[in-house]
Order: structure tokens, then C-alpha cells, then sequence
């Protein structure tokens, strides 16, 4: 017999505790809370004489705990008293069993003393439906989050607080595409188009034109990653405030980040000259040998080190990607913004890829979506008509540049909150994994015992 207090294994076959003749199985005396059983009448049948306190008692416990009875004048009493460790599980008598039929070790009915399944009423844990859910105070649990939950963090900050959100991507999105289309109208000159699409332009023309080209791209380019900037620092902070459940204003989220804006732009503008200095030093094997006249070979080893510094640019920037939430939030300087994003991302490079590389395929799908239509209504609209659009010699003119700006901001005022929110929750779930964050989110929005999910810091 197995001596474990509160229970013993159904339909074992007793060892000991047993008189030689005895046509039943003996019942234990280790058996905590049952009280020593009373000499068994010699006249009964099947009984042999014994000593005092070895005789069998009229009373057999009841068939789920031991042995049936052999005799046939052996009937089950009323269940003994509570058994095992504390009181009787709500829902069934006795033991750990669950309610419903005999049981035994894992039995599934209100035997005494008998294991039930987990999770059944008076099982062992009964009501045990796994850990709690973790709490949520804003748009996100505070645990660590799946891909879909962060994306819908992100759609969420924007349907929650669009006052904010819309407002700040409107107010960027319409300020940058102005300067944008007075450059283009007033400044920029698009002749260069027209010479790069004419089959007898000279070397030197098509050089012209395609610096020309490359020069008006920068201005364009610049002033947007300005308006990207500006999107990325108060969206940030909206995007943190709503992750606590607290709604915040335009002017709030200028004054928090007003003093990182400049250093935003810093960390900005040094990833771009990292990713300039990669690709040309990629490159610069190749043009040596064109230069030295190389000819194929210059050209093909050119090739082969742009893919090279390619892919060695996509592999840093992941690992830089969450610098610029950590700048924001954490009120740090650039190189230990860079430094903390390199840490988050340790070991968790392909998720944080998959995942931005995801946002970026759904704003870039949106945006297209609605430039797209936009385009070619300005291009209906101009004097070069549809087919002028699509071969390049339309005239770029004030019509065209007004209508298409107009979708621009559009799917700009759409797509700043997507991929600024889903930076900074994968920045908070990274910080979730590895330090505990969710902890310190629970106690500063206030919940109720820190609101502690069961991440372990580290892990």
C-alpha cells in the first residue's frame, strides 16, 4: 500500500493488514482521518475469529476507495467524514475526484480521495482556467504582445485619440507637401525629365538632367524626412500616453518632445550617412577597376557590392530600428539610443524585421491606394492628359501638382500614425521581454498590485 496521507490506488490488492482466511481485502490503518473499526461479530459469514482491533468492521468503505467486497451481505455505508488535506472542494464530495461517477486515481467522478482532472468542479485546482488576463489600462495588455496585437495597438492609438493623432499627421502633412509643391512650381525646373526621355540627348545633357534630377529629389526628400521627424516625435509620445490609457493633447506632446526633437533629427540624419558610407564603400571596388578600365568586370563587381552593402544595411538598420522610440521615451542622447536599440533587438532580429517590414508593405499598400487615384485625376486634369502622365511628357503644372499633393496628404495623415505606433509598441514589447516593463506600465497607470503579467525580467 502506498503510504501518501489522503488517498490510495483503486482496486490495489492488499498486502498487509490482512488475517490468513479472510475472505476480504483488509483495509489500511495508515488511512489518516478514519478511526480504528470495530471487531468484525465472529458469527458473520465468511469471518474467522480473530484478536481485538484486527476483526473486520460491518461498515466497508465505499467501493471508489478500496476493493469491492466479496461478501454478499456487504453493503457500502454513508460516505465517511471529509478526508485528504482541508475541507471538501466545492461541487463534489471528498478528495481531489471530480464529480460524476467512482473514482479513483484520476477518476472523474466524487469518489473520496480520488485525483479528479484538473480544471473540473472539486478537482484538485479546480476553476484553475489558466493565468488570469493580463491587464490593460490602454490599447495594448500588458504582457508580451503578438503581431496582431500590435498593429491593432497602433490602429487603435489613431481610432481612440484621431483628435490628436489626424491633427498632428493633417497639421506635418499639409506643411511639408506646401513647401513641396512651391519648390516643384516656383524653384525646381522639370525640364530634365523631357531630356532624359529624348533618344539623341548628348552624354553631356543626360549628365545634366539626371543632376538636375538627383538634386531636385534631395530638396523633396529632405523636406519630408523634416515632416517624418516631426510626425515620428509627437506621435511617439500620443502612442505612449495611450499604452497607459491616457489621452493627450497636440500642445502636451510638443512640450514632451519638443526637447528631443533636435537630437531625432541627429539620429536621422546619422543613419542616412551610415547607409551612404556602406553602399559607397560597397561600390568602390568595383568603380576602381571602371576607372581603370575594367570594363564587365568593373561593372559586374560594382553590382556585387552594392547587393553586399545592401544587405548588410538592412541587417543595421534592423538592429537600429528601435533607436528612435528609445531617444524619445527614454530622454536619452543618440549614441545611447542607438546603443539601447542594438540590446532590445539581440536575438530578435527576424521578428522585428518580419514585423516591420509588415507595417511598412500596409502603409506603403494604403498610400498607394490613395495617391494612386489622385495621380491620375491630376493627370486628367492637366495639360499633358493621361497618356502624357504615363510616357513621361506631360507638363507638370500647377493643376497636376495641387490635386496629386492633395492625395499625398491624404495617405500621409494615414500612414504616419501606422508606422509610428507600431515602432513604438514593438519598442514597449521588446522592453516587456527583456526588462519587466509591463510592471512599471501597471504601477504608472495606476492599477491595483502593479498589474504583474508573469514576465520574468530577462526573459
Amino acid at each position: 500500500m502506498n503510504d501518501t496521507p489522503g488517498w490510495a490506488s483503486p482496486g490495489s490488492a492488499p498486502s498487509d493488514g490482512r488475517e490468513p482466511g479472510t475472505s476480504g481485502p483488509a483495509e489500511p490503518a495508515d488511512r489518516p482521518g478514519v478511526p480504528d473499526q470495530p471487531a468484525r461479530p465472529a458469527d458473520q459469514p465468511g469471518a474467522e475469529p480473530t484478536g481485538p482491533g484486527t476483526k473486520w468492521s460491518k461498515e466497508q468503505p465505499p467501493p471508489g476507495q478500496w476493493s469491492a467486497p466479496t461478501g454478499p451481505e456487504q453493503s457500502p455505508p454513508p460516505p465517511p467524514p471529509n478526508q485528504g488535506w482541508g475541507a471538501p472542494p466545492p461541487g463534489g464530495p471528498g478528495g481531489y475526484g471530480g464529480p460524476g461517477g467512482p473514482g479513483g486515481y484520476g477518476g472523474q467522478g466524487g469518489a473520496y480521495g480520488g485525483y479528479g482532472p484538473p480544471g473540473g468542479p472539486g478537482g484538485w485546482g479546480g476553476g484553475w482556467g489558466g493565468p488570469p488576463p493580463a491587464a490593460k489600462p490602454g490599447v495594448i495588455p500588458l504582457r508580451p504582445l503578438g503581431v496582431g496585437e500590435i498593429l491593432d495597438g497602433a490602429v487603435s492609438t489613431m481610432r481612440t485619440y484621431w483628435r490628436t493623432v489626424l491633427g498632428i499627421s493633417l497639421t506635418i502633412a499639409v506643411f511639408t507637401e506646401i513647401v513641396v509643391v512651391l519648390l516643384q512650381g516656383l524653384v525646381l525646373d522639370d525640364s530634365s525629365s523631357e531630356v532624359l526621355n529624348d533618344p539623341d540627348a548628348t552624354l553631356g545633357e543626360l549628365g545634366d538632367a539626371l543632376t538636375e534630377t538627383t538634386l531636385n529629389s534631395g530638396v523633396v526628400f529632405l523636406i519630408s524626412l523634416i515632416g517624418t521627424v516631426l510626425a515620428t516625435a509627437l506621435l511617439t509620445t500620443v502612442t505612449s500616453r495611450a499604452v497607459l490609457g491616457r489621452p493627450v493633447t497636440i500642445g502636451e506632446a510638443w512640450r514632451d518632445a519638443r526637447p528631443q526633437v533636435a537630437k531625432l533629427f541627429g539620429l536621422i540624419v546619422l543613419l542616412l550617412l551610415i547607409v551612404a558610407g556602406i553602399v559607397t564603400l560597397g561600390m568602390a571596388p568595383g568603380l576602381l577597376v571602371s576607372a581603370a578600365g575594367g570594363g564587365d568586370a568593373g561593372v559586374a563587381l560594382a553590382v556585387l557590392g552594392a547587393l553586399a552593402a545592401g544587405v548588410l544595411t538592412v541587417w543595421l538598420m534592423v538592429r537600429l530600428s528601435l533607436a528612435s522610440p528609445a531617444l524619445m521615451l527614454e530622454k536619452q542622447g543618440i549614441k545611447q539610443a542607438m546603443s539601447r536599440s542594438l540590446k532590445l533587438v539581440r536575438g530578435a532580429w527576424w521578428r522585428v524585421f518580419g514585423i516591420q517590414l509588415l507595417a511598412t508593405i500596409i502603409a506603403t499598400v494604403v498610400a498607394s491606394i490613395i495617391a494612386i487615384p489622385f495621380a491620375f485625376l491630376a493627370a486628367a486634369l492637366g495639360s499633358g492628359g493621361i497618356s502624357g502622365f504615363l510616357d513621361g511628357t506631360g507638363n507638370l503644372g500647377w493643376t497636376f501638382l495641387i490635386v496629386s499633393g492633395i492625395g499625398s496628404v491624404i495617405g500621409s495623415m494615414i500612414t504616419f500614425p501606422i508606422t509610428a505606433g507600431v515602432t513604438v509598441l514593438l519598442y514597449i514589447d521588446q522592453r516587456i521581454r527583456r526588462e519587466a516593463l509591463d510592471l512599471e506600465l501597471a504601477r504608472a497607470a495606476g492599477l491595483p498590485g502593479s498589474g504583474a503579467s508573469g514576465t520574468t525580467p530577462g526573459s
